[in-house]
Parts: structure tokens; sequence; C-alpha cells
């Protein structure tokens, strides 16, 4: 299936998609700057839809049982960190949720996690980082973490980092502004003078606001997965198809189930996904991916390559610090922030 991708640095996909309804989108917005309006050099007004940021999210989430942690049905076999966090919560998390994945502190703190995977790593202090045990050890534990890259600050020196191998990005060409507006009302008192007794708070009179949406010429994903990247890992055959059909079938599940965005952000592909690179590789419809993805499991497994068994069950205690903690190390970020500015 991927005999066309052989020696290829780089597999480029695009799409281009449309509003489901009318013609207007809300785009991603950033604190202190809201939408990312830029400028090509051939003047064209351009706007970031949706953030690489974002993207890897959502694709992530695409292979989710709900909104996880744990793994979805079909995917069974897939190797991920599962934590069980006690002491002053009761609930789990996994590496295929947390943020930094198995970088995560509920994860990489935890000395049962640690020493095996510094060993099968070949980490050492004062020694140079041997990348191909590293991508084999992070393959081992959870594969969607070399898929999404992970930065492990967390684990000792923070020497250890590996970038995504499958990126992507939603933009729009040739936007319009599209302004609007409404009203919170409160249907009781208008001024906000009444107010229930334990809650003193502004947020009861009458509220206008402004909405900015946007329209657009063109609105288009795109997809980049780092090929070269993966045949630099050294992985086994084997693995390399695994990962390389596990983005593939996210990229599709994105595409066909997880397109709203935002409450005014619902969109639709207007026309099926394009290979821009390599011109000869044709994308494989979602059931096929699967099935290719659940071979690709069951061969993994039978070279042991995964963890026995596949989900390494953790158990964190976890401790709600105290406020003037949490005050002081408010007060020394903000100093460090005021230095790098």
């Amino acid at each position: 299936m991927f005999e066309a991708l052989n020696k290829t640095p780089r597999l480029l996909l695009e799409v281009e998609l449309k509003p489901i309804q009318g013609d207007r989108f809300q785009p991603t917005g950033f604190a202190d700057l809201g939408a990312a309006v830029y400028e090509r050099p051939d003047s064209q007004r351009m706007l970031l839809v949706e953030s690489a940021q974002s993207v890897a999210n959502r694709l992530e989430q695409t292979c989710l049982d709900g909104h996880g942690p744990r793994i979805a049905e079909e995917l069974e076999g897939l190797p991920y960190v599962l934590v069980k966090l006690t002491g002053q919560t009761e609930t789990e998390t996994s590496s295929l949720v947390e943020a930094h994945r198995i970088n995560s502190p509920f994860i990489i703190s935890n000395e049962t996690f640690k020493k095996p995977f510094i060993e099968k790593s070949g980490w050492a202090k004062g020694k140079p980082l041997a990348w191909k045990k590293i991508a084999h050890a992070i393959f081992f534990y959870d594969p969607n973490a070399l898929l999404h890259g992970v930065f492990m600050a967390n684990l000792e020196d923070g020497r250890i980092k590996i970038p995504r191998a499958l990126s992507g990005f939603v933009e729009a060409e040739d936007v319009r502004e599209a302004a609007s507006g409404g009203v919170k009302n409160n249907p009781i008192d208008p001024t906000g003078k009444m107010r229930a007794a334990n809650y003193d708070k502004d947020v009861y009179s009458n509220v206008p606001y402004h909405r900015m949406e946007y329209t657009a010429r063109r609105i288009a994903a795109y997809f980049n997965f780092d090929l070269a990247l993966l045949d630099g890992y050294g992985l086994e055959p084997e693995a390399r198809d695994l990962l390389i059909a596990l983005g593939l079938y996210k990229i599709c599940r994105f595409l066909n189930t997880g397109l709203r965005l935002r409450t005014a952000c619902d969109l639709i592909p207007k026309s099926d996904v394009r290979v821009t690179s390599p011109g000869s590789f044709v994308l494989p419809q979602e059931g096929e991916l699967l099935k290719k993805v659940q071979a690709g499991i069951k061969a993994c497994e039978e070279k042991h390559l995964f963890a026995k068994p596949a989900v390494t069950e953790l158990g964190t205690e976890v401790v709600i610090k105290k406020d003037e903690e949490t005050d002081r190390e408010s007060s020394q970020a903000v100093a460090v922030a005021d230095e790098q500015d």
C-alpha cells in the first residue's frame, strides 16, 4: 500500500474546505492578538483558521474513546500510558490526552515508568543521545508520541526533543471581515443591581458585544508528513508502516468527523484530498487505512515492538499546592517574563 512512499522525504496533502452553511466562519483567536490575519508578499490578505498546534490536538482526538483518556476500541492493542491519579483526586489521564504526552509530570515523575524508559532509551548523563534507541523506546510505550512529537523537558537534563512527524494547518485566502454583534440580556433586572446574595460579581446586567467573523475566496487544510524523519529513526518496516497508516487514518478521521472547529466554524471538504507530493501516491479510504492500522498493530505485537501489556498502567499520587506557593511561583514567572521582554 505504501510502496510509492519509499525514499520519499515528505508526503504533502491538501484539501479545499467550505462552511457547511452560508459563507461566514470564525477563525482561531490568540490572546492579545485576535484573529491571525496576515498578508502574502503579493498583498493577498490571508487568515490562519486553525494553527499547527490545534490541528495536532485534533488529530490526536480522532483516536480516543470519546474524549479519552483511553484509546478507541477499534485501535485496541496500540500502546499508551494510562495513569490513575490518587490522593487529592480520583481520576484517570493518559499519554494520549496529556499536553506533553509521555513527558507529562504525572507519567515521567513516576519511577515505575521513568527507570525502564531511561534504560530502554539509553539516556545517560553527560553522554550523547542515542536517537534511534530513543525513538524505539517511545514507539514501545506510545507510537502516537512519535507522530505528534514530545519534548521531554521533565526527564533529567531535558535534552530529548522529538519533533512532530505529522503536522497540519488550515488557512483562508482573500479574506474579508464580517462584523456583527449581540447582547447578553438580563430578563429580570437589566441594570444588574439585583444579585444573588452569595455571588457578587459583575455578570448580571445587559452586556452588548461585538463579533468578528470572516468570509474567504478559498479555505484549505494542509498536511505535511515527514517520512524522512521516520526513516531516520531506523524503525522496523512494520513499525514504519504502522505509523504511516495511523497518521493517514487520523487525517481521514479529522476531515470526515472533526471539522466543527468552533460553534461558528463548521466546515466540510469541498473537494477530495489532493496529494501534492509524491504525485504517484493515492490516499486510501478511511476504512482501508483502519484495516492497515489493525494489521500493523498485530505485526508489531508479533515482533515484540510494543510494551506488554500494551497499556502501561501507573498510579500517581497528586497533591494540591498551597496558595502561598502558587502566588510565589506566579510572581517568579512574571519576573522572568519581564526579563525576557
